[in-house]
């Protein structure tokens, strides 16, 4: 049976506590992008050599990171959703 494989970015992320720059934040956006744009437009793309599995594993890495963030953003909204009515006075 095949390992399972999970998408993951080139360069280490750093963790909230030690968050990576604007630029940092910018490149790997930029470099997701390129990849999206890449499969979008690709006619005869080969995902096995060239820069098909690198643009693929970007695009996974796209994909990875958007499933974090609603994991995030929908633990925020439960919380927000689940705190008591504020009182007025």
């Amino acid at each position: 049976m095949a390992t399972k494989t999970i998408a993951r970015p080139r360069t280490p992320v750093s963790p909230k506590e030690n968050a990576q720059d604007a630029a940092d934040l910018l490149e790997n956006a930029l470099t997701q992008l390129e990849s999206l744009l890449w499969i979008c437009y690709g006619e005869d793309i080969d995902w096995h050599t060239g820069e098909g599995p690198r643009h693929l594993d970007n695009v996974l890495w796209l994909a990875a990171d958007m499933a974090r963030k609603a994991g995030e953003l929908f633990q925020v909204s439960e919380a927000e959703r689940r705190k008591p009515p504020a009182t007025e006075s």
